[in-house]
């Protein structure tokens, strides 16, 4: 279930973010609509814009304003919920393990970013446009989390906490640290009687906003999103086949509700926050190469800075790409075999970072039980 826990502006942040909108409104990205499913798809911030450029400043002032409209950056969906908008991205960091399942949250973040830990994955949910009621089970952080997730401009970073250098690398980092290990953390967390330790960790997102800094601001786009009525490149799928650490993980596409339906170890992943299916409107997979983490040399650490070959799928089809980043500030810039740039579907992104080759693609009219995880 959604809430609708807002960031309120400091004026010098509400007079730039006004500035901001009637800039997007003057080049035609504006509209009316508010940020649902429905809302016309709007194209996002080039994927070349970098985090730490844009900032605003938490105060008690109210934002009186129902004229503007801007686009939801991690989702390049328009709405006119400025004080929503303006708020920071929360990464939550949500366990995988087969005892964790079913997850509660996972439907509404806009990105969700799996990567491979301990012989399992775990996921790092980023809200923005949305929030959940309950989130969780919330476990550790790895240092792979600094440099995947810092082209989010100073997200909020929950999590469990974790070893003496895993914690002092996220203290040191630009993520805002809400550990729950720390004092003025706790009250945030609580324990779920449904499940067992240690995969009955859990909050709420509007617990954890509330510590945003004074000085938060929003994301940056991190992917470029198609205009209405644009029709989508690739080749028609009827989904993929995805080896992660630990779990096989199946994406297919489902016509009707123009979604991609997921499933793990051959069964259905639900959100038990409704016992709805895990869904997605685009899955970037990413081929990354994984090294020993410098913090215990037992955790497996993506390697997100460089470039690497991807498989983009969105509006049930799929692109072969690649991937390039320079500098953990930058998203992911995703390009087709021309140097074009991939646009995706608005809507809700799943990113998987998989080991080089670890997915398979299955073709349209293909039964996804016919072809082999890599």
């Amino acid at each position: 279930m959604k809430s609708s826990t807002q960031t309120r502006l400091g004026r010098g942040g509400l007079f730039a973010f006004m500035s901001f909108c009637l800039l997007l409104s003057a080049c035609g990205s504006s509209s009316s609509k508010t940020a649902d499913s429905s809302a016309a798809p709007q194209t996002s911030v080039p994927d070349s814009t970098t985090a730490g450029t844009t900032s605003t400043t938490a105060k008690d002032i109210p934002v009186v304003s129902s004229i503007l409209s801007a686009v939801f950056p991690l989702t390049g969906i328009a709405t006119v919920d400025i004080q929503a908008i303006a708020r920071p991205a929360l990464v939550v960091k949500i366990d995988n393990h087969p005892l964790a399942r079913p997850q509660s949250g996972l439907n509404e973040a806009d990105i969700v970013f799996e990567e491979n830990v301990e012989k399992l994955t775990r996921f790092a949910a980023v809200f923005h446009s949305g929030s959940s009621d309950l989130v969780g089970p919330i476990r550790s952080g790895r240092t792979q989390d600094i440099a995947m997730l810092g082209s989010l401009n100073r997200p909020l970073f929950a999590w469990s906490g974790g070893n003496a250098r895993v914690t002092a690398a996220i203290a040191a980092s630009d993520l805002v640290d809400l550990s729950a290990l720390t004092q003025q953390h706790k009250p945030a967390y609580f324990r779920s009687k449904a499940k067992k330790a240690p995969h009955d960790l859990y909050s709420k997102s509007a617990s954890l906003f509330a510590f945003a800094p004074a000085d938060a601001g929003p994301p940056p786009a991190q992917f470029t999103y198609r205009a209405a009525g644009a029709v989508s490149a690739g080749d028609a799928v009827t989904g993929l086949n995805l080896s992660m650490d630990g779990v096989k993980v199946a994406w297919v596409w489902d016509a009707p509700t123009k979604l991609f339906l997921r499933s793990s170890d051959g069964t259905t992943h639900r959100d038990a926050s409704d016992n709805a299916q895990l869904s997605t409107n685009n899955v970037v997979v990413l081929y990354v190469s994984y090294k020993p983490s410098p913090a215990d040399f037992k955790s497996p650490e993506a390697q997100t800075i460089g470039t690497g070959n991807a498989l983009v799928f969105s509006d049930g089809k799929v692109v072969k790409a690649t991937w390039s980043r320079t500098e953990r500030l930058q998203p992911f810039a995703l390009k087709d075999s021309a140097g074009g740039v991939v646009a995706l579907t608005p809507g809700r992104t799943f990113v998987e970072l998989g080991r080089i080759e670890s997915a398979a693609v299955v073709p349209a009219g293909t039964d996804p039980k016919s072809v082999r995880f890599p």
